[in-house]
């Protein structure tokens, strides 16, 4: 069991980082930018072919991946490439500003391509699809704790939150239902509604329904509130992209309270994903892959936080850049990214202490 969990994390991180690297690759090509290597895992490699101008590598450690573009600033024994050459509009400094940015954000890109691509196919597996509408209450039940806190039949809701400071903006019914899913027990829900035009708050405590084990707070939805629809080969995309949507609120919202401080427990570093890995594998294929599809979001956000280390703080560079109309100078640059590894780093030792805190814990 254990060598195919750690078979199964292996493949769960190459897949979502080659496609990240694969999003880089394309976009560099399609702006003729040399790229001399595209590689799968690092070290020494085990497996290359050589296209046209790139080659293509398997290296034997496979975490992680990388592309080596001409004019990258990034240095390594690895991805440095020989300009002296090569005609400047060939490399990634040589292109014009507006490119480079697209380059650094198509692997973020190709991570939520590859999480629409996962939910659509599973969407169309399954036959069906539910379509909600939006969260409209059709009516509270007498004696609940939303009876008693002033809850009415038409009020829609348009923001729920729980005390960990994570909240979503549900547009559908079935958000609202997959957020509350969530609730852990602690604390009340802190709920927003549009009433007759008027946006009203409220704070209540949620009852727990052993039956079901899950919390309610005594509000229906009308039949109307959901509808199944038949999945064909046309339509899956369209709901594909609607789940892949909710999840990257849903995951936002989340990374939102981490900067508020809040729910700093939940964050996941590598052990924390292969142990979420052992424990999904369990459960089937289906549930396998669209943990890929997840935590492909996952990476597709934190790659775009503004920390130069990302693809996110790189574009951020290239925006001042072209507000002061001019390269940053290399000190800066240096300085910067110094920084910024060292909030990576210590946000890994964090992480890393946290993964190891949960598991002894649990």
């Amino acid at each position: 069991m254990a060598i195919r969990n750690i078979v199964l994390f292996v493949l769960l991180l190459s897949v979502i980082v080659s496609i990240h690297e694969f999003g880089h690759l394309l976009a560099a090509k399609l702006f003729g930018v040399y790229c001399k290597e595209y590689s799968i895992g690092m070290g020494p490699k085990i497996f290359s072919y050589q296209g046209k101008e790139t080659e293509y590598c398997l290296r034997a450690l496979p975490l992680g991946g990388f592309v080596a573009m001409a004019g990258d600033t990034d240095n390594s024994l690895e991805t440095s490439v020989d300009t002296t050459d090569l005609p400047p509009e060939r490399t990634l400094t040589g292109i014009a500003r507006w490119k480079r940015v697209i380059v650094m954000l198509a692997g973020i890109f190709m991570n939520m391509i590859l999480a629409i691509l996962i939910y659509s196919l599973i969407i169309l597996g399954s036959g069906s699809y539910v379509v909600s509408t939006k969260p409209l209450i059709s009516s509270v039940n007498v004696g609940s704790p939303a009876y008693a806190a002033g809850l009415k039949e038409g009020d829609i809701v348009t923001e729920i939150g729980f005390d960990n400071g994570i909240s979503i903006h549900p547009d559908t019914y079935a958000e609202l239902v997959s957020f509350t899913g969530a609730y852990d027990g602690n604390g009340p829900w802190h709920l927003e509604v549009l009433r007759d035009g008027e946006k009203l708050t409220f704070e209540i405590v949620p009852e727990h329904y052993a039956e079901e084990d899950r919390y309610i707070i005594g509000i229906t939805f009308s039949n109307a509130a959901t509808e199944t629809v038949k999945v064909n080969l046309l339509n899956c995309w369209v709901y594909g992209f609607q789940y892949a949507f909710f999840i990257l609120k849903m995951t936002w919202s989340s990374l939102l309270s981490l900067f508020q401080g809040k729910n700093l427990n939940s964050l996941s570093g590598p052990i924390g994903i292969y142990t979420t890995v052992s424990e999904v594998a369990d459960l089937g294929l289906d549930y396998y892959i669209q943990l890929i599809a997840m935590i492909s979001i996952n990476v597709g956000i934190v790659n775009a936080l503004p920390l130069p280390i990302f693809d996110g703080g790189r574009v951020l560079l290239l925006i001042i850049e072209s507000i002061i109309r001019r390269p940053l100078s290399e000190k800066a640059v240096n300085l910067v990214m110094t920084a910024s590894m060292a909030v990576l780093l210590l946000l890994f030792l964090f992480v890393t202490y946290n993964d190891i805190f949960k598991l002894i814990g649990g």
